[in-house]
């Protein structure tokens, strides 16, 4: 059993930092962080608390890490799970509950409860009239194609999205719900930042914050270039609000949890920082009649927050959430008049292609681009090389290599998901599967 309190204000306190995979680690294992409060580290982490009327339990990771998790679970204690709050419906925090419903209908236990927030439901909804785009997507960010082995179908999702059931929430609230199970009081209160569903639990008794993915010690995910809104000031928000609760022990469903009332006011007070600087940065300059374009390159976040071990951009970074901040407050109009009713993308590569001396000439100055760093450059002219000879090996086979060059000068995960999709796809048509 990690000590998990002591690595984490280690890497804080120190300033600390050893890579994402030191700080979101995914194990199975469960730590008791203190009398009665496990967590147990996976794709998605379950926090689990006794009572007197069993278990409760906040998240249940992917389908696949349901009996890990349960197995972890009984190791520590064999009373009944009796609650299950979801802190919101993304599929690394709900697909593990069949499996608890399962082993409760198999040993006769009564059916766990599940609380969520009343937008769950909605979602569930949403992920079945988009069920492959979400595969295709998720293959792309987390590495592979559709429909074949990456990491996150390895880790538990199939070339369908989602798992096998659903179990949707069947106590709902809005704004803010008290929850008791036994002598345990919780107060749940919903905020909107990854998420619109997505809910924070503080227990006053323990002065401990539950946060789901408020925290997740990377930078904050509000921009993920693939998914839907992000509400990046509401976030900042929330996470001002869990602050003034002066919680002593903070627990993410991502990460490591954090004890010492400073230790976490700086961690929420600089992850808020980082959310509202940029926000207040891209606002301003749509307040000024600026373009989104010319904002995505003069945005600037402090880099003593960006160096900060959990404000590393390694998964969402902050171009991306400039981005989803313009689709919120100014919709998808980007300020350049020939983007509002655009030429097929095809249509307007092959006459940049001709009037360059064709497709050749298009990817033999991007891969000079690329060779010198220019990879924004790059890319832009390999797409149109590919787009305006689509059937050219040589062409795709450049395509490929400036892209996989883009990808390993990039730290982000989706940034890396985006371009090395691109790259497997030009070596296909090139030939060159491997």
């Amino acid at each position: 059993m990690a000590d998990l309190l002591a690595l984490s204000s280690r890497y804080i306190d120190q300033g600390i930092y050893e890579g994402p995979a030191s700080v979101n680690r995914i194990n199975g294992q469960l730590s008791e962080v203190e009398d009665g409060i496990a967590m147990v580290e996976a794709f998605s982490h379950v926090v689990a608390l006794k009572s007197e009327q069993g278990l409760v339990l906040f998240d249940t990771s992917l389908e696949a890490f349901g009996g890990q998790i349960l197995r972890a679970l009984r190791g520590w204690s064999h009373d009944r799970i009796s609650t299950i709050a979801y802190t919101h419906g993304h599929v690394d925090h709900v697909g593990g509950a069949g499996a608890i419903m399962a082993e409760a209908a198999e040993k006769g236990h009564p059916r766990p409860q599940v609380i969520g927030h009343e937008n769950v439901a909605h979602r569930f909804s949403r992920y079945h009239l988009t069920d492959g785009y979400n595969s295709t997507i998720n293959a792309r960010q987390f590495g592979g194609a559709p429909g074949k082995t990456n990491g996150f179908i390895s880790a538990g999702m199939t070339t369908s999205f989602g798992p096998k059931e659903w179990v949707t929430p069947d106590r709902e609230f809005s704004e803010r719900m008290g929850l008791a199970s036994g002598s345990l009081r919780f107060e749940l209160f919903h905020a909107r930042g990854e998420t619109d569903d997505h809910l924070w639990a503080w227990l006053p008794a323990k002065k401990t914050v539950i946060v789901g993915d408020f925290l997740i010690w990377v930078f904050p995910n509000a921009g993920n270039p693939q998914k839907v809104q992000r509400y990046p000031l509401d976030w900042a928000a929330a996470l001002r609000a869990m602050a003034a609760l002066e919680p002593e022990l903070l627990l993410p469903a991502h990460g490591l949890p954090i004890a010492g009332g400073e230790r976490i006011a700086q961690v929420l007070d600089d992850c808020a920082t980082a959310l509202e600087v940029v926000s207040h940065q891209t606002l301003s300059m749509m307040n000024a009649g600026m373009r989104l374009s010319d904002i995505v390159h003069n945005v600037k976040l402090p880099l003593a927050l960006m160096e900060k071990p959990y404000l590393r951009p390694v998964y969402d970074e902050p171009e991306f959430v400039i981005r989803n901040l313009w689709r919120l407050y100014g919709g998808w109009y980007d300020g350049n008049p020939a983007n509002l009713k655009p030429a097929p993308d095809q249509a307007l590569a092959q006459e940049i292609a001709q009037l360059s001396g064709g497709a050749a000439q298009l990817i033999a100055r991007a891969k000079t681009l690329s060779d010198t760093g220019e990879y924004r450059l790059a890319c832009h002219l390999a797409e149109m090389a590919a787009l305006a000879a689509p059937e050219d090996r040589s062409i795709h086979g450049g395509r490929a290599e400036i892209y996989e060059a883009r990808m390993k000068s990039e730290l982000s995960l989706m940034a890396r998901g985006i371009y090395g999709d691109a790259a497997r796809q030009s070596r296909e048509a090139a030939g060159k599967n491997s």
